[in-house]
Parts: C-alpha cells; structure tokens; sequence
C-alpha cells in the first residue's frame, strides 16, 4: 500500500508485489470497457501490469507486450485467472517497428481489433548528467520516445485511422522542474508530452483521442525502488508533497482508464498529471540529490 492513509481518505486496494489484486471495489460501471482490446507496453510489471488488470476487471481484453516473453506468459495466467478476460503475452522490442508491425498483426488475428495503445515501455535510473554516458541517454530516448512513436504509427496505421482508438502515454514530470539526476528520463518524457499534443491535433479527425497520465512516486514499482522511493519514504521525505505519501500502482491504472474510456470522451491532447502535488513543492535540491547518487556513471 502506498504510504500511510490519512483522514478521510479511502485509498484502492494495492499490493507492493507484480501480482494481481487480492480484491477489487469497482469505482465504475465493471462494463466500462466491455469486449474491447487494449495493447499495452511494459505490460509486465508494475503499473502497466495494474493498468491491463483494471482494464480487465472492467470487461476489457488486453495485449500486454515486452521483451521477457516467459514473464509475460506468467503474468498473462495471473491476469485471466482473476479476471476472466483474455489476455495474450506477446514479445516486442518498441525499438524496433518490426517487432511491433509483427505483434499487431498477431493481436487482431487473435482478437479482432485494439480499441486502446497503453504506451507504458520506459527505463529510468539515477545519474547526474556529467557521468551519464551517450548510450545510457540514446537507449531511454530510444525506448521512451522512440518506442511511443514508434507503437503509436504502427496501431494508427494497422487499426486506428480506419476504426479510430485511445493512446494514453504514461508520461512523469520530471521536466516540469529540471529533476536533478533525471535528464535523460526527463528528456524524454517531455517529448513525449509534445508528441501527445501533435498526435491529439492530427489523429482527432480520425476519431483518436491522445492523451497521457504523468505519475508521480508510485509505490512497488521499480522506478520507485530505483529512484529511491523507499528510502525517501523512511526518511520523511514525502511529508513535502501536499497528500503528504506516494501513490498506488491502481490509482495509476484508475487515472488511465478514465482516459481509455467514454468517461474522458470530450479529452484529447491532455496530460493528467497524479502525483499527489508533488512536483508544484517537492524540493530540487542539488546537493542532495547528488550526494544519493549511487553511480558515477551509467552505462547501458
């Protein structure tokens, strides 16, 4: 669970572990996204594996793709074991357009159509710039740019312009400020907010709506590990942010649904930003942030 709960608040169900919910209270109808397909990126893990399971529990069948096809396989019985709902592990590289091309095709041989492209696929780490290497920064623009741009013409082009569709990219708000230790990550996910807008103003004649969600600490993700979350947590570090903890993988998943579904469908070109007011107070302090580097270089 994400933080102590404070008064008044009612926080959903969570579990630390990439494991499905132990039980599930329903915000919206279960029917929300009934017999529809979403195909999400970094599907495996984290808040991407939350996103497929809520979207599942909502009537919705689900492409979770990565590189690590034996996890997806595992995560995939998890999910329909819960759910009911299909869910089919396929491996992709959001590298390399191919690989996608291949995954889509085999998406609406399987289930018929994509109704919704999660854009989950990133990779983070802590590093100051100075020790930062020129791989480490190509590979996360690669794979966070790169990767959505990639996915989003390849579902445009296979579905999308002739049946319309959802895109919600999951963005973060490292740019916002210029997070120390982050210019990489930063970099770009703040592309990725240009190419929601680009892509919200030219696929909107085609009945696509592009829309992002920008997280803040989550907790039981590896980015929150990563990045250091649980020992800012220790230290109090999260008494800076305005709901005074972190969030929870399925308020993540809450926040994109709402984007996926009838529920948002006047939005397009927006970036929902859910991070409790982290990023309007939480500190950018160098010195520190520096000093709990646990590299002096990165490379990948």
């Amino acid at each position: 669970m994400a933080g102590p709960q404070k008064k008044g608040e009612l926080l959903p169900e969570d579990v630390g572990t990439d494991d499905c919910l132990t039980s599930y209270t329903h915000i919206y109808s279960p029917d929300l996204l009934k017999d529809q397909v979403a195909f999400i990126t970094g599907g495996g893990s984290g808040i991407g594996l939350r996103i497929a399971e809520i979207f599942m529990r909502h009537g919705c069948d689900t492409v979770i793709a990565s590189r690590n096809l034996d996890k997806l396989k595992e995560v995939a019985k998890k999910l329909s074991a819960v759910s009911g709902r299909r869910c089919l592990p396929l491996c992709i590289d959001v590298r390399q357009p191919e690989s996608i091309a291949a995954a889509v095709d085999e998406t609406l041989k399987e289930l018929g159509r994509v109704d919704i492209l999660i854009n989950n696929a990133a990779g983070n780490f802590l590093c100051p710039a100075t020790a930062l290497s020129f791989n480490a920064f190509k590979t996360v623009m690669e794979i966070d740019t790169m990767g959505t741009f990639n996915t989003s013409k390849v579902v445009y082009e296979k579905w999308f312009k002739d049946h319309g569709g959802n895109i919600v990219n999951i963005s973060a708000t490292l740019g916002y400020k210029g997070q120390a230790l982050q210019v990489h990550a930063g970099s770009a996910k703040a592309a990725n907010d240009a190419m929601t807008k680009h892509l919200a103003v030219e696929w909107g004649p085609s009945g696509v709506r592009v829309n992002a969600v920008a997280p803040g600490p989550i907790s039981g993700t590896e980015g929150y590990r990563r990045l250091g979350g649980p020992r800012g947590e220790a230290a109090g570090a999260f008494q800076s942010i305005p709901l005074q903890r972190a969030g929870n993988k399925t308020e993540m998943a809450h926040c994109t649904l709402f984007l996926a579904s009838q529920a948002s469908s006047y939005v397009t070109g927006a970036i929902l930003v859910a991070d409790g007011g982290a990023w309007l107070t939480s500190a950018n302090d160098v010195s520190m942030l520096l000093g709990i580097a646990t590299s002096k270089s990165a490379k990948l």
